[in-house]
């Protein structure tokens, strides 16, 4: 069975991975040691291999005529501002939140919480899901989608994605740097995909992570307007 968005999300769970020590001194309501950011040669290292997946696998969201002349995703450059300490302020109990895909399937989901931190002194929060039609070691982690005012104009018009994963105590690590595309993105047929909901778009530009767009023949476009995050129809994502 074909498992693409699921090899996709793998990937992104090790740019998100969370290591041991070399965090900032927390304060006393602040995040446990045990949280850091990643390095940006480990973010580096990261992209390398999901390049050479994306080139290689016969899984790859990428259509055959792309792959042949595919010479890497574009990234904006590391931006160290753009990471944070956050908390998820869990619900008491997990709404459902079915997505609707780009088909216009809805898939089963729950929403877990929110994700809060604080940027330039003030409170920001993104709704955290977890989709109910996977297993846990593929893609039933921790599933944050965003759209910001780069969505559309610098990057993928449907929003893109950070995996959380490694939290201690319900404590994160935000890194927008983590940023990546849905599979639906690269113009291979066979993908759905769940939208990001509207309370999701952050009112400032994220210029971190992922960004361009290439459409089904290679070329350089605007960033699409539909789908986001998406598995081939006929697998599990």
């Amino acid at each position: 069975m074909r498992r693409a968005g699921a090899s996709i999300g793998r990937q992104a769970a090790l740019l998100g991975a969370l290591l041991a020590g070399c965090a900032p001194a927390p304060g006393p309501e602040g995040p446990p040691p045990g949280l850091r950011f990643l390095s940006p040669e480990e973010i580096a290292a990261a992209r390398a291999e999901r390049n050479e997946w994306f080139k290689t696998s016969p899984e790859s969201p990428l259509p055959e005529e792309v792959k042949r002349r595919f010479q890497g995703l574009d990234y904006y450059p590391f931006n160290p501002s753009l990471r944070f300490f956050a908390h998820l302020e869990r619900y008491d109990d997990p709404k459902p939140h079915p997505m609707t895909t780009t088909n216009g399937e809805r898939r089963p989901a729950v929403a877990v919480g929110k994700l809060v931190w604080t940027q330039d002194g003030v409170r920001r929060e993104l709704e955290v899901y977890q989709l109910r039609d996977v297993g846990p070691r593929e893609w039933g982690g921790l599933f944050l989608p965003f759209q910001d005012e780069t969505s559309g104009v610098e990057t993928y018009g449907a929003g893109r994605y950070i995996d959380l994963a490694g939290g201690i105590d319900d404590w994160y690590v935000l890194d927008f740097n983590l940023a990546y595309y849905p599979s639906c993105a690269y113009g291979k047929p066979g993908y759905q995909c769940p939208r990001t909901p509207p309370a999701n778009r952050l009112d400032f530009p994220v210029r971190a992570g992922e960004r361009g767009w290439v459409d089904a023949h290679g070329a350089g476009g605007p960033a699409a307007s539909h789908g986001q995050a998406g598995r081939p129809t006929e697998v599990t994502k």
